[in-house]
């Protein structure tokens, strides 16, 4: 008797609050994995563009539709230019990792102490804009050298720490087809290409364009109002 009373109150459960929470999340799921979604920035290999605790905003149609909860392609109209962050799962465990592509498939790349060649040319470099340093921590901007690569699509800051024992020479290496070269913009502190190689076309997620919100880790998670919404370079 007790069974048969609750069946039709557990029936209402299922039909007005269970199977509509479960769609929910369902739909919301699918298009956070094949639209669009945020990605949280644990590590510091990409400042002083993106900082420890900045969570960074992730389009994932940016050059492909593909279908939820896999890395398979429905369609394609475009692939990552150079100078774009993206996201991508790393080719050597599979972690997803937030870099910049500094070198597109056929691209002959080279490091000299930290200076870029790009297929047999050099890479300029000028002053980094005196706002980009500052928003940096100021017991972090000790012992780092600050910089604006000048690609030729397009600028951004990079970031030396001259006392750290790091990879600053490599190549030249040809990247291959379907393939993109991935450097952190702290380039004496970034898990990048450098140690993985290139990242094949079908382990990028999307394209990372602004942060969405920054807590200060050292500061018990205290908001950077001032990197909310902010565009990264």
């Amino acid at each position: 008797m007790k069974s048969a009373r609750w069946k039709p109150a557990a029936r209402r459960f299922w039909l007005e609050w269970l199977k509509p929470c479960l769609l929910i999340l369902l739909v919301t799921g699918a298009m956070r994995s094949a639209l669009a979604d945020w990605n949280d920035v644990p590590t510091g290999s990409m400042k002083p563009t993106i900082l420890e605790g900045d969570r960074v905003w992730v389009n994932k149609l940016a050059y492909d539709l593909k279908v939820p909860f896999t890395t398979w392609h429905l369609a394609e109209w475009g692939g990552p230019q150079r100078g774009e962050v993206v996201v991508f799962f790393s080719p050597a465990d599979g972690m997803r990792m937030v870099k910049r592509v500094i070198g597109l498939p056929g691209d002959t790349l080279e490091l000299r102490d930290n200076r870029l060649l790009l297929n047999g040319r050099a890479v300029d470099y000028a002053t980094m804009d005196a706002a980009a340093v500052n928003a940096i921590p100021v017991a972090q901007r000790q012992h780092h050298d600050f910089a604006s690569e000048q690609l030729p699509e397009r600028q951004h800051p990079v970031m030396a720490t001259p006392t750290l024992a790091a990879l600053r020479s490599f190549g030249p290496t040809r990247v291959p087809a379907g393939h993109y070269f991935m450097l952190g913009d702290n380039r004496d502190n970034s898990l990048d290409s450098r140690y993985f190689g290139p990242v094949a076309r079908g382990r990028i997620v999307g394209r990372s364009t602004a942060v969405v919100l920054s807590l200060d880790r050292e500061r018990w998670f205290a908001p950077r109002w001032e990197r909310f919404f902010t565009a990264m370079p």
